[in-house]
């Protein structure tokens, strides 16, 4: 399988909210940063993620597959209302990057590596 429109299909997904829909992209046995989520699970961390950034859009700027594997560098420009991965962001602009690897499986995720560069928010919000 070409898992470069499947990854593409996915974001969209996202990018439209369409948290029912992610059982078409999304195993039910999902891990997540070695945490067993689960599909349920896992709409539940996107839906706080919703919930929390009005406006989050997931903007790939890179991206890198194999027939099991994708590697992608995200690019996030938003307004999360409140406290952000322990920052006070209190509704102020933050553009970061996420570098995530997804393990598929059936043309599944089963497993998703991510890593958010919380250095470049805190640059951003205490002028380091």
């Amino acid at each position: 399988m070409d898992l470069k429109p499947r990854y593409e299909a996915y974001i969209a997904c996202l990018n439209a909210r369409d948290l029912d829909g992610l059982d078409e992209f999304v195993s039910d046995t999902v891990i997540h940063n070695d945490s067993e989520l689960g599909l349920r699970g896992y709409r539940e961390m996107l839906a706080g993620d919703y919930r929390d950034i009005p406006d989050l859009r997931f903007f790939v700027e890179r991206l890198v597959c194999d027939a099991a594997t994708v590697a992608s560098r995200l690019c996030f420009d938003c307004h999360p209302k409140a406290e952000f991965m322990g920052l006070p962001v209190d509704g102020r602009r933050v553009v970061f990057h996420e570098n995530v690897f997804y393990r598929f499986a059936e043309g599944k995720i089963q497993q998703v590596w991510s890593v958010i560069d919380k250095t470049g928010i805190e640059r951003q919000l205490f002028d380091l």
